[in-house]
């Protein structure tokens, strides 16, 4: 199973803004995306999953949706990622088709623990630093909360760096075992930054981090 090591993360201030930004961040050369609308109704997100898909499988990127396994299912994503500790991956997985992905938001080495030993595809860590685009943070990382946590962690899965992090950060996070970034405001600002995020992690398709199952 391979993981591209830059996640592009949708914002906007409707569906069809996030729609745009998909296509903006494919166009770009983004791998991966995740689409991240928790203000709509799930008959929305539907209809706007479906056209990320199109969008998505024109460009060859793939494709996550957020917590809404049904519906990633439903439009063949390429998988889905758990924000919410309330879904567990090994019931998801029984949901989805076996070639999708699932990916989980972890704060704390207990939270990575917990998603290594339900067999994740990757784990989201963070946040690195304060960031906008959540409330009711869980308390900042940063390199020396990442250092510690892969030091104990020794694991396979690959851990993506989440949380307000810019260009300027990811050298630096790639020294603390994290093996990628998962980026949303930095990239809706200025997509032609993606060219600089995959240079610096060096994420082209030969380079991916193969990721397999013991």
């Amino acid at each position: 199973m391979m993981i591209p090591k830059l996640h592009y993360i949708s914002q906007g201030n409707s569906p069809a803004e996030h729609l745009e930004h998909i296509q903006k961040a494919c166009t770009s050369g983004a791998e991966l995306v995740q689409l991240r609308l928790p203000e709509v109704s799930e008959k929305e997100l539907l209809k706007a999953a479906y056209k990320a898909r199109e969008i998505t499988a024109h460009f060859q990127t793939r494709l996550l949706i957020t917590d809404h396994y049904k519906i990633a299912k439903e439009v063949k994503a390429d998988g889905v990622h758990i924000e919410k500790a309330a879904s567990c991956p090994t019931r998801v997985r029984k949901h989805l088709y076996t070639w999708q992905l699932i990916g989980g938001t972890a704060h704390t080495l207990q939270d990575c623990e917990i998603l290594q030993d339900k067999e994740v595809d990757y784990i989201s860590l963070g946040p690195f630093r304060p960031t906008v685009t959540k409330e009711n943070l869980p308390p900042v990382l940063g390199l020396k909360g990442y250092t510690a946590i892969t030091d104990v962690l020794q694991t396979e899965t690959p851990i993506i760096g989440v949380g307000g992090i810019t260009t300027e950060d990811v050298t630096e996070i790639l020294e603390t075992g994290v093996s990628g970034v998962a980026i949303s405001r930095e990239i809706t600002r200025n997509f032609k930054s993606i060219r600089t995020f995959n240079q610096l992690l060096n994420a082209s398709s030969t380079k991916e981090m193969r990721h397999t199952f013991k």
